[in-house]
């Protein structure tokens, strides 16, 4: 997702949730107003009495606002199908809606089929177990080519086919709608998109249209300087008018927010921070309806190859790859080391892999930079003392910098775990948002995710 690239990178790995019908709006206040009436005495030779006027009585009845079922959703990734199925199919019930991650679109606008979807083996058992449930199958597109989606959804014949075979997918799988996932668009497209979610929305009628989009960070936390010129690919307005649920990739966070990079320590890095997330949420929600604003949870993580710069008060990141977290774990275990919590509230930890260990005698650049390479123990001495297993390797990489002006890299694990998970289902509750949806569904995630869905 945030973007289609580096949810290819996921996994060697990277979201959800049984769709309930939009509640009830407020039940209007049902008033009855009593009758006044005089009633007039008799005509009587006796004297004339009194008769009491009745009180107005005004029947108030309490205005009941039922309160917006929270939901949890997640996608299925095509890499991962069969682990995925298995993964999630004794959880079904806490889910409302799964997002078989998906199909993807041909350079003519057809779609293909990634997830084998239609080949009726391993989905039919398990998509029949979710609508047995009451779960919806809202399997997603993904788009990520900016220049072939301007292409067809700005020429009105191609976007046309589009919708339709879009549409067709759906009825012809007696699917319960479609979420799009179009990424990587360019300024160009925005009015075609949101027009093309309108006509999409039309011709779906009562079958659920989802729309994944990317997080929006702040400009004072995106920019130093904030362009003059700055738009958006996304109209966030239009796509609230069209679409039922609106998913937000809150996630994939990394050095997006300037502000956050510089607060508490330098070591930061989170696939997904919830100061950041709040921050995305609040601003999103001046356009989206809370009703319809699902967050993005992430499942995965992230190995970094990390270098302090020379004077040891900052950190240049090379994003290695994307992994599950048993793999971290399991790493840790192996190299007795005990990851920490971060202040993303993530789990990472540091070390020296043997491809950065010592194995050679130390190199000194043109510039006068010297690159040496220690191992895990060599490095970790030079860390102060007490310092936490998980941090050894780039604390002793920092101190060694700021002392002598040499830089060591080192490796840094940093995921999502069920910790991580719960609090951003707090945070998404506390906002008053629809629910969360997760990235990703396939067996890899922390097995203890499931008992925080709920």
């Amino acid at each position: 997702m945030q973007l289609i690239s580096k949810h290819l990178l996921l996994i060697a790995s990277i979201l959800t949730v049984s769709v309930c019908a939009f509640m009830l709006f407020s039940i209007a206040p049902n008033s009855a107003l009593g009758a006044t009436t005089v009633q007039k005495a008799p005509t009587t030779t006796k004297a004339k009495v009194a008769t009491p006027v009745k009180k107005t009585t005004t029947i108030k009845k309490k205005v009941v606002t039922p309160k917006m079922a929270f939901e949890y959703s997640g996608w299925i990734p095509y890499w991962r199908t069969a682990t995925g199925t298995r993964d999630v199919a004794p959880h079904l019930s806490q889910l409302a809606q799964v997002h078989p991650f998906g199909y993807t679109v041909k350079l003519d606008g057809s779609l293909y089929d990634a997830s084998n979807l239609e080949d009726g083996t391993t989905w039919t058992s398990f998509i029949a177990q979710a609508h047995a449930q009451k779960t919806l199958i809202v399997p997603s597109v993904m788009w990520s080519s900016g220049a072939t989606i301007d292409s067809i959804l700005g020429d009105p014949i191609a976007r046309m086919k589009h919708e339709d075979a879009i549409v067709d997918m759906v009825s012809r799988n007696s699917f319960d709608g479609v979420d799009i996932d179009y990424e990587g668009k360019i300024v160009s497209t925005r009015d075609s998109y949101s027009l093309f979610l309108k006509e999409l929305k039309g011709k779906l009628g009562t079958k659920m249209l989802s729309c994944t989009i990317e997080a929006r960070t702040p400009p004072t936390s995106l920019y130093k300087n904030i362009p003059a010129d700055l738009e958006y690919v996304n109209d966030y307005k239009e796509i609230n008018k069209y679409c039922d649920r609106v998913k937000l990739m809150t996630y994939d966070q990394e050095s997006a927010d300037i502000v956050l990079n510089k607060a508490g320590d330098r070591l930061y890095s989170p696939v997904s921070d919830p100061l950041w997330v709040q921050k995305v949420v609040t601003l999103t929600l001046n356009d989206i309806d809370k009703s319809k604003l699902v967050v993005g949870v992430p499942t995965y993580g992230y190995i970094y190859k990390v270098t302090p710069w020379d004077d040891g008060t900052g950190y240049h990141y090379d994003l290695e790859e994307a992994f599950n977290p048993r793999y971290a774990t399991e790493l840790a275990t192996q190299l007795d080391i005990k990851p920490v919590r971060n202040r993303a509230g993530e789990l990472s930890f540091t070390y020296v892999p043997d491809e950065l260990s010592a194995s050679s005698t130390p190199i000194t650049s043109s510039t006068g930079t010297t690159t040496i390479q220690m191992n895990q123990d060599q490095l970790a001495s030079y860390a102060p003392k007490n310092t936490p297993s998980g941090l050894r390797a780039a604390l002793g990489a920092t101190k060694l910098a700021q002392t002598t002006g040499a830089q060591q890299s080192f490796y840094m694990l940093w995921w999502s775990d069920s910790k991580a998970i719960a609090d951003k289902i707090a945070l998404a509750k506390k906002m008053g948002v629809r629910g969360v949806a997760v990235f990703k569904l396939d067996g890899g995630e922390d097995p203890a995710m499931w008992s925080v869905l709920k």
